[in-house]
């Protein structure tokens, strides 16, 4: 019995190429797989975008069909091959890597490949055997890389943005908790690292849920530019090669399959060439990482010691922290997000550069802008429910001790400013801080107020919520 060829022979406008027979993938994917040795991490490494090119190429089979320009054995074929795909099926064929030269074109030309091939086999063919169903005169009918591809990464932004969204809330979720559960335990609220006036610590851990709110809506609003799309522009959005009514037919079946209510950009031309929703996205996943790293940073100052330092909080232990000094825990789980954080405004200053390098009609670094912002969301997401499954759920006060804070801080004359007036309250925290006695006392000795009305006005309730 014959042995099977280990290799097919495949043309392109360079000439003959032999690809591996098993292969899904054709002579432009090979091609690409040579000329991008970058990163060593292939578009299959963010199956998000590899989904979302499948629901594109999906969305054109059944335009194209629809209005006349594709036989049904043909589409159903295609469609068939881009719901496995969807799946899971076939992502280890998406071989180009991330990174790369021509605005996408080699993801493109995989995708178109890959569903080629597919198709084929699904019609009872050999994968290579163009003649049949070809990845480019049927995969990628009425499209160009330049509409196709950007239309693919907003779907998958959109899809992994919302898992973000969903990190996020979890997050917030774990602070309010806290904020409940400290909202009885006064302390010294501080600004510029010296002691102001109380508060409680449910106040400030409820900020930091209230942060994450703000956030959420900012970035609920950046998927929203996400969700304005080019698709029929072809190659610099004037449609060419397209049926007038595709982009309009298409961008419907695509907003079908994903679930995802897109629209189509009032200027195609414009829309081509502008990376700004992709810059508006980065601003604000940089928005956040910048919040939650400061955020991280008041854990690890909060919770600083255990004798030398703060010691306000407690974080719970998850790991021996010295290789040589025993019985040290360290901050471990926010210093990996302050790490998350330090990536993500990096990543920003990528994409920025990236997308301001774009000339004329077409920007041709969108795919370091995509491999930036998938990290950015991705990494969001892990280090939002890290930092809430991790650390925050687990957080402990040292309530006798900040209560012992308050007691000796003299960010208490500040509350006695209205009844003892600036320049005496300013003679107790003087005398305070020199002989290392307590505002009350200090108060109650001089007789500026009784003992009943200075506890009134000392009164935990009245300090942290005066209005």
């Amino acid at each position: 019995m014959p042995t099977a060829a280990p290799h097919r022979t495949e043309h392109d406008l360079l000439g003959d190429r032999e690809v591996p027979a098993a292969a899904y993938f054709g002579v432009h994917t090979l091609r690409a797989t040579e000329n991008f040795p970058i990163t060593g991490t292939p578009v299959s490494s963010c199956p998000d975008l590899v989904v979302a090119l499948a629901c594109v190429k999906q969305a054109a089979a059944r335009a194209n069909r629809e209005l006349g320009l594709l036989d049904a054995g043909k589409a159903s074929a295609i469609e068939a091959a881009c719901e496995e795909i969807r799946a899971g099926r076939l992502h280890d064929h998406f071989v180009v890597d991330v990174i790369q030269g021509g605005a996408g074109t080699s993801t493109n030309m995989n995708a178109n490949e890959v569903i080629a091939n597919r198709a084929l086999e699904l019609l009872g063919h050999e994968r290579g055997d163009y003649k049949h169903l070809h990845p480019l005169e049927h995969v990628n009918a009425g499209q160009s890389t330049n509409d196709v591809y950007p239309t693919a990464v907003k779907v998958a932004l959109h899809l992994v943005a919302h898992r973000l969204l969903d990190a996020m809330n979890v997050l917030r979720e774990s602070f309010e908790a806290k904020a409940e559960e400290f909202a009885d335990v006064l302390k010294m609220g501080r600004t510029q690292l010296q002691d102001a006036v109380p508060m409680t610590l449910g106040q400030e851990f409820a900020t930091y849920a209230v942060m994450l709110d703000e956030d959420r809506l900012r970035l609920e609003e950046a998927c929203d530019l996400i969700r304005e799309i080019n698709l029929g522009g072809t190659a610099i959005g004037t449609g060419l090669n397209a049926h007038p009514r595709y982009a309009a037919v298409a961008r419907d079946h695509l907003s079908a399959i994903t679930g995802i209510p897109l629209r189509s950009a009032g200027d195609l031309v414009e829309a081509t060439q502008d990376a700004g929703a992709f810059v508006q996205l980065s601003g604000v996943l940089k928005r956040i990482a910048v919040k939650l790293s400061k955020t991280c940073n008041d854990l690890r100052l909060l919770s600083c010691g255990p004798r030398a330092g703060f010691g306000e909080i407690n974080l719970p232990p998850v790991q021996a922290g010295s290789s040589i000094m025993p019985g040290k825990v360290n901050p471990v789980i926010p210093e990996v997000v302050n790490q998350i954080a330090f990536e993500v405004i990096g990543n920003d200053v990528t994409v920025t550069f990236a997308a301001e390098a774009g000339q004329l009609q077409l920007n041709a670094f969108e795919p370091v802008i995509v491999h930036s912002l998938l990290k950015s969301l991705d990494h969001l997401r892990a280090g939002c429910l890290t930092l809430a499954e991790r650390c925050v759920c687990g957080i402990t006060a040292n309530r006798d001790y900040l209560a012992q804070l308050v007691g000796r801080s003299i960010g208490l004359v500040t509350a006695l400013n209205p009844h003892i007036g600036y320049e005496r309250a300013t003679a107790v925290a003087q005398e305070a801080l020199a002989t290392g006695g307590t505002v009350h006392d200090l108060v109650l000795a001089k007789g500026l107020l009784s003992k009943e009305r200075l506890q009134e006005i000392l009164r935990p309730k009245n300090l942290a919520n005066p209005v």
